[in-house]
C-alpha cells in the first residue's frame, strides 16, 4: 500500500507541471502584456504594433502596452525580450531587421532564430524610393542620370546599417551603377526629418512611415520596391520597370522569449490572426501600404523566419555589408 501510494504521488507530481501550464494558458492574460518595439516612435514597426495590439487587447480583455526601445538596429529591444521571463507577458515586435542582424552581425549576445519563439507573421512591407521635393529628378531614370553626373554627392538616408532601407538602397546602387553616400540614422523617423529638411537627398523607406509625408507633399515618390505598383501610391511605378529584377520589402510579426508555454503562444497566435482578419485592420494596413500575410501558425512563421535569414545572409555576402 505504501508503494502504491508513493507511485500515485509520483504520477501526480509528473502531471502537475503540465496541468499548471494548461491552467495558466486558460487564464492568460491576467495582467497587462508589454510589447517591445526596437524601432523609433512613429516608425512602421511602432505604427503596426499599435494597430494590432488594440484589437488583441479587446479580444483577450487585457491591456497590451507598446514600449518603444530603439537602439543598435533593434538589438537592444531583442536582447531585453530574450532575457525576459517566458510567461507571455513580454512580447517582441519582430521584423526583417532581426533576420538581417542575424546575418550581418556574427557576435550578437543572443541567437534570434533560437532565442525568440515565433508567434505570428502579420504583413509584408513595401518600400518607396523618395526624394526631397526640391531635388531635380522627378523619375527614377532622371535620378540615375543625375547621380551618374554627380557621383558621390547624393546622400542616401537609412534607418540604420543593414536594415531593409539600407539594403534596398545598396541593391539600387549596384543595379543602377551609381555612387550614393550612405547616411545611417537611428530609425526612420529622424531620417525622414532630415530628408524633408534637405539634409539628405534620397531614402528607400517603408510605406507606413513615409505615406503621410508623401500625401502631404513633403516628399516626392519616384518608385516602389515591389514588382507591381501599389494602390496607395497611384502613378508611382515599380523601380523594376527601369531596373529589371529589382525587388525589396520588409515584414512584421510578433515573437516571445524562448520557453514561453506553447499554449500561451497558441492563444496569442489565434488573437493576432483574428485581428489580421478584421476588416478595419485590413483597411488600415492597405492604407499604410502593407500587404497582409495569410493566416499562419507559429511553425509556419518559424519556417518563414529561417528562410528570410538565409536570404539576407546571401545579400550581406553579395553586397559585402559590414556592421558599423
Amino acid at each position: 500500500m505504501k508503494r502504491r501510494h508513493f507511485l500515485q504521488l509520483s504520477a501526480a507530481a509528473a502531471v502537475l507541471p503540465f496541468a499548471s501550464r494548461r491552467a495558466l494558458a486558460a487564464d492568460y492574460p491576467t495582467r497587462p502584456v508589454h510589447v517591445i518595439v526596437g524601432q523609433a516612435a512613429g516608425s512602421s514597426s511602432d505604427i503596426t504594433a499599435r494597430l494590432f495590439t488594440q484589437p488583441v487587447s479587446e479580444r483577450l480583455k487585457q491591456q497590451f502596452i507598446v514600449e518603444v526601445r530603439p537602439g543598435a538596429t533593434g538589438n537592444v529591444a531583442t536582447e531585453a525580450v530574450v532575457h525576459a521571463p517566458p510567461d507571455g507577458y513580454t512580447l517582441l515586435l519582430v521584423n526583417s531587421q532581426n533576420t538581417i542582424n542575424a546575418a550581418l552581425i556574427p557576435n550578437l549576445p543572443f541567437d534570434f532564430v533560437h532565442d525568440i519563439a515565433p508567434i505570428v507573421g502579420i504583413d509584408r512591407v513595401p518600400l518607396v524610393m523618395e526624394v526631397n521635393p526640391s531635388f531635380p529628378a522627378k523619375t527614377v531614370p532622371e535620378f540615375i542620370a543625375y547621380a551618374k553626373a554627380h557621383p558621390g554627392t547624393i546622400n542616401m538616408a537609412s534607418a540604420g546599417v543593414g536594415g531593409p532601407q539600407h539594403v534596398a538602397g545598396e541593391l539600387f546602387k549596384y543595379m543602377a551603377g551609381v555612387d550614393l553616400v550612405h547616411v545611417p540614422y537611428h530609425g526612420s523617423t529622424p531620417a525622414l526629418v532630415d530628408l524633408m529638411a534637405g539634409q539628405v537627398q534620397v531614402m528607400f523607406d517603408v510605406t507606413p512611415s513615409s505615406l503621410p509625408h508623401i500625401k502631404a507633399g513633403k516628399l516626392r515618390p519616384l518608385g516602389v520596391t515591389t514588382p507591381q505598383a501599389l494602390d496607395v501610391l497611384p502613378g508611382v511605378p515599380p523601380i523594376a520597370q527601369f531596373l529589371q529584377g529589382y525587388e525589396a520589402f520588409g515584414w512584421i510579426g510578433f515573437g516571445a522569449p524562448k520557453g514561453t508555454p506553447p499554449d500561451i503562444v497558441d492563444v496569442l497566435n489565434k488573437a493576432f490572426n483574428a485581428a489580421l482578419a478584421d476588416a478595419n485592420v485590413q483597411a488600415r494596413l492597405l492604407d499604410l501600404g502593407g500587404i497582409e500575410m495569410a493566416p499562419n501558425t507559429p511553425a509556419e512563421f518559424a519556417s518563414f523566419i529561417a528562410s528570410d535569414t538565409d536570404k539576407w545572409r546571401k545579400v550581406v555576402q553579395f553586397a559585402h555589408l559590414k556592421p558599423q
